[in-house]
């Protein structure tokens, strides 16, 4: 199978994956509104191998890997790539897992998560704990590899306490990943401060000593498509992951400038309410939705009234018969 990330277009935009966010729902209204030269690659939620190499488990933590035939339409329609995240500290149940991916599903790639900086996950020797551990780290990227002809990429951080990435870089690059995207803040920081690009620029240049055939990118705090340009070329990189920015505009993956009506935002929230309820019905927590209405609901008259009232709501109905209120004058 061919390793899609050597056919990129440059500068590379990826959606990353994150956690109760890039659903299948999600993923396909951000394709519906997206340039798919601009936005390239998408990832499913962070699915760990553990839970599915769980006989019991398997069935919900599949969830995270499912792909509406609506958005397997759209994608083969815009040719967007779509990559598998997961997680754990096992090589042997990574090289299974991969495996079972591999022949069940249809990816266009796998990403190992190595980044994630959550306590508990931490506590548990997995995703950014990896970090320190880099024997271990490079055992599972190689049995990933040796179970799946699909691209094997990885998600990263700096550093646990302090930064270290020249060294980490250098580790990582020994596995010849297809892709490495790495987030300019530590372990320790969590969400907290400004990335550090400096940083994914000293890694870009391990890259290109050590492995020029693996594309680098970076991910802190890009906000719209003209910063993602400007990091790339400043930084020397192949391109950006945007993760929280998307929330500040979910129509950011486009070339052109959009000039949207409170209607066009309103229309989307009620899409995407509709997508979801087809999708997960009652196998997931309506409150979800209610994190995404917060995108929808800004920077028009009476926002901030509407916004209250969503979050009120209990039901797919009653965002409904609000928001049919509301186009409808």
């Amino acid at each position: 199978m061919s390793n899609f990330w050597k056919s990129l277009q440059k500068p590379v935009f990826t959606l990353a994956p994150m956690e109760d966010v890039t659903d299948t729902s999600f993923r396909e209204i951000i394709e519906r509104v997206s340039d798919p030269l601009v936005l390239q690659v998408l990832f499913t939620e962070f699915t760990s191998v553990d839970g599915m190499n769980h006989p019991k488990g398997k069935p919900r933590v599949a969830e995270r890997l499912l792909v509406s035939e609506s958005e397997k339409q759209l994608m083969k329609q815009k040719n967007f790539n779509l990559v598998a995240q997961i997680w754990g500290n096992n090589p042997e149940i990574f090289h299974k897992v991969a495996r079972d991916i591999t022949d069940e599903y249809d990816f266009d790639g796998l990403d190992i998560n190595m980044g994630c900086p959550v306590k508990n996950v931490v506590k548990n020797g997995c995703c950014s704990a990896l970090i320190s551990q880099p024997t271990l780290a490079k055992e599972i990227i190689l049995a990933t590899m040796e179970a799946t002809q699909l691209p094997v990429s990885v998600k990263t951080r700096t550093g646990i306490k302090a930064h270290d990435t020249e060294v980490w870089i250098a580790n990582l690059l020994e596995t010849k990943p297809a892709a490495i995207t790495l987030h300019g803040r530590t372990q320790k920081q969590q969400s907290d401060g400004l990335a550090d690009w400096e940083e994914i620029a000293k890694g870009a240049r391990i890259r290109d000593q050590l492995n020029p055939g693996t594309l680098f990118l970076g991910n802190g705090d890009v906000e719209s498509y003209a910063q993602g340009v400007e990091l790339t070329s400043r930084y020397g990189l192949d391109g950006v992951m945007v993760g929280r920015g998307i929330f500040h505009n979910p129509w950011m993956f486009n070339s052109e400038a959009i000039s949207l009506k409170v209607q066009d935002k309103l229309a989307q929230l009620m899409l995407h309410t509709q997508i979801f309820e087809k999708n997960w019905g009652g196998k997931k927590n309506f409150n979800i939705l209610k994190r995404f209405y917060k995108i929808y609901t800004n920077d028009f008259p009476g926002a901030a009234r509407l916004r209250a009232e969503l979050m009120e709501t209990k039901t797919f109905d009653e965002v409904y018969h609000i928001i049919s209120n509301i186009i409808s004058e």
